[in-house]
């Protein structure tokens, strides 16, 4: 199946050769003019511009966009809608909002242009153990790319699904990385109580290599653990600090909007938040409050 892909980050890159390994002609273009000429070394047809990449294509045309959510998403939907015709489609493989989603949606459908939202687990692993997509739009769209669902998920029966209209392939995406959140939240902190045992000596890496066999929370998220904990258990060399692309927020915003209590989800995004915080004001002002009520000692700075 002939299609196009824009967008050759990491993910897109390895979409691509993962598209053209199972016989997809793809035509590619980026900012990175060195990013493009990689992919039409593995077989991909390059273009220097949208007009070029629209002419290539036979219709109806497909583009996969796989770019940075926000922005730089409505700056290239909006730029492609201008040059496709109707009946061709736009899939956003990134993680947008699914509000956002709908709009364009909406908007492309006024154009005649279907949109397609595929929410895309698998990270840089992908490339050899496949993507799971969520899949919002049309149904009659979703069937027409079912060739490249197939190539790109674990197996062509499995890892992916059309889950309902547009929007909801971003949506189930949203809540997958809030509950993603809550995982990782989980094993930092089982882990860091394993730490903090000094008496025992544990062996953190040798723990984590158990839990994979037999465990009731075996995952590929140990799996990434014992990989992370293999050549240094103390992680000397990364800074605890850790950013959120924005879905777990969101995930957090959608259960307050639907008055669903999800403590778990809310607590890990938090975490993340205390992880930037060099000083924190909020604990000095604890500390101050019990050396005002109850005469605790407080440790002074320096």
């Amino acid at each position: 199946m002939q299609m196009a892909m824009v967008g050759l980050g990491k993910m897109g890159a390895n979409m691509t050769t993962r598209l053209l390994k199972g016989g997809h002609q793809i035509v590619v273009t980026d900012l990175n003019a060195a990013a493009v000429e990689k992919s039409v070394g593995e077989g991909a047809v390059g273009a220097q511009d949208y007009d070029e990449l629209v002419a290539r294509l036979e219709t109806p045309r497909t583009v996969w966009v796989m770019v940075p959510s926000g922005k730089v998403t409505e700056s290239v939907v909006t730029a492609l809608a201008e040059r496709l015709s109707p009946g061709d489609t736009i899939i956003d493989g990134g993680n947008s909002n699914y509000k956002d989603t709908m709009r364009r949606g909406a908007t492309l459908a006024e154009k005649g242009l279907h949109f397609v939202d595929v929410g895309t687990s698998g990270g840089i692993w992908g490339i050899t153990e496949g993507y799971s997509m969520m899949i919002g739009g049309e149904k009659e769209a979703v069937e027409r790319l079912r060739p490249i669902f197939e190539t790109l998920a674990p197996a062509p029966d499995k890892g992916w699904g059309h889950v309902g209209p547009r929007g909801s392939g971003h949506f189930v995406k949203m809540i997958h990385n809030g509950i993603e959140y809550g995982m990782m939240q989980a094993f930092a902190e089982g882990f860091e109580i394993f730490r903090e045992k000094k008496e025992f000596g544990l062996d953190l890496h040798q723990i984590a290599e158990i839990w994979q066999h037999g465990s009731v929370v075996r995952s590929w998220l140990l799996d990434l653990t014992v990989r992370a904990l293999e050549d240094d258990q103390n992680l000397t060399d990364i800074a605890p600090f850790v950013p959120d692309s924005g879905e777990g927020r969101w995930t957090v915003f959608e259960a307050v909007d639907l008055d669903v209590p999800a403590p778990v989800l809310t607590l890990a995004l938090q975490m993340r938040f205390v992880s930037r915080q060099d000083e924190r004001y909020a604990a000095r002002l604890l500390s101050a409050l019990r050396n005002q009520f109850g005469g605790h000692a407080v440790k002074k700075v320096g």
